[in-house]
């Protein structure tokens, strides 16, 4: 360690652009890391609130709550501990100033699935009368506001905000789920009254209920992997992270051996004076530990700190665990790129190099 140190001491700028680069590799892991959390939220806060472990919906609409449609009835079926129905409904919002695509969840304000009210009325006792996700008061959207929606003629009016309701990327507004059946169907929600898209299960021991004819009872996170684009987004962020593992690994490995080739008249001195290769070689080591470290940590902090400053518009929300396990992840690939150079101090001949 103290060899490594003292190198890096005597050659500082050297030393400083492997850093620099270590340090921008790590930093764009961090950004994409909070990326791909922000982004996975943004299709699933909605669903996360409810803290249900299971859904019901038709076999035939493959795990999508946009195509199931069943009997709300089948939920007295489930002998579940607690069941709620949910009726849903895409459209776009327009308060006279600003459109937004929305999704509208109609369900019955007495079960759990309610949302807790951050801002306004905390029930659904208003006819047509909306609890709507808060990232919308960014958008230009205030209590009060009459909306209009693309698919009908009715207007909604703004009674209230909830915190996390976003669905499939799009914020949420709560309804009375009649007052749904009524936009759905116009003349034809009295006869269509019984039906919703899902039935939401919150029952630890929801695995060992029977699920009627026709439907299957869906884990929570399977339903959520299955929501449009969910999975092809997080898989395609989560590969370019591993890309950036394996290029920061090559990045060190490049510049290392080049250190090396540059010194191995000097590290067949130091063999020839006695000192082994294997001290050469932890000193390699060592050096690579000590810039990957800096190069991380500060990467980490400018994370941090560029985090703070971007608008809420971007979808970004950083997991100090995640970042941690990918921290360690780069200074071990780190390391690891530093093996061909201590491949080739091990095969140096003190005589040849010195005679070089």
């Amino acid at each position: 360690m103290f060899l490594a140190w003292s190198e890096i001491r005597r050659n500082k700028l050297r030393f400083l652009l492997i850093t620099s680069i270590l340090l921008l590799v790590s930093f764009l892991v961090f950004f994409l890391s909070g990326l791909a959390t922000g982004l996975a939220n943004l299709n699933r806060e909605a669903v996360d609130k409810w803290d249900a472990q299971a859904v019901v919906l038709t076999e035939e609409s493959d795990k999508s709550l946009y195509q199931s449609s069943l009997d709300r009835g089948e939920a007295d079926a489930l002998d579940a501990k607690e069941t709620a129905i949910v009726g849903q409904m895409g459209s776009i919002a327009n308060n006279g100033d600003v459109k937004k695509n929305v999704v509208l969840f109609g369900i019955d304000p007495d079960e759990f699935i309610m949302p807790k009210v951050s801002e306004g009325e905390a029930a659904l006792s208003t006819e047509n009368g909306v609890i709507a996700a808060d990232v919308l008061k960014d958008e230009g959207f205030a209590i009060g506001d009459t909306l209009e929606l693309s698919s009908t003629d009715t207007k909604l009016e703004i009674i209230g905000f909830t915190d996390q309701a976003r669905f499939n990327a799009a914020p949420v507004l709560y309804m009375n789920l009649d007052d749904l059946q009524q936009l759905k169907f116009g003349e034809a929600a009295e006869m269509n009254a019984d039906l919703v898209n899902a039935i939401i299960i919150k029952d630890d021991n929801w695995s060992k209920l029977k699920a009627p004819d026709d439907l299957e009872i869906i884990e929570m996170e399977t339903f959520i992997e299955n929501l449009p684009g969910y999975t092809e987004q997080n898989m395609t962020l989560t590969y370019m992270i591993y890309f950036l593992f394996v290029i920061s690994a090559a990045i060190v490995a490049i510049f290392l051996y080049v250190l090396t080739v540059q010194k191995i008249s000097m590290f067949g001195l130091m063999k020839a004076q006695g000192i082994s290769s294997g001290y050469l070689a932890k000193s390699v080591v060592a050096q690579t530990f000590i810039l990957a470290t800096i190069g991380v940590v500060v990467g980490f902090g400018l994370t941090w700190l560029a985090g703070s400053f971007l608008p809420s518009a971007v979808p970004v929300q950083f997991d100090l665990m995640t970042m941690i396990i990918y921290g360690l992840i780069l200074i071990v690939v780190a390391i690891a790129g530093a093996v061909i150079s201590v491949w080739t101090i091990i095969r140096i001949d003190p005589l040849e190099a010195i005679g070089g």
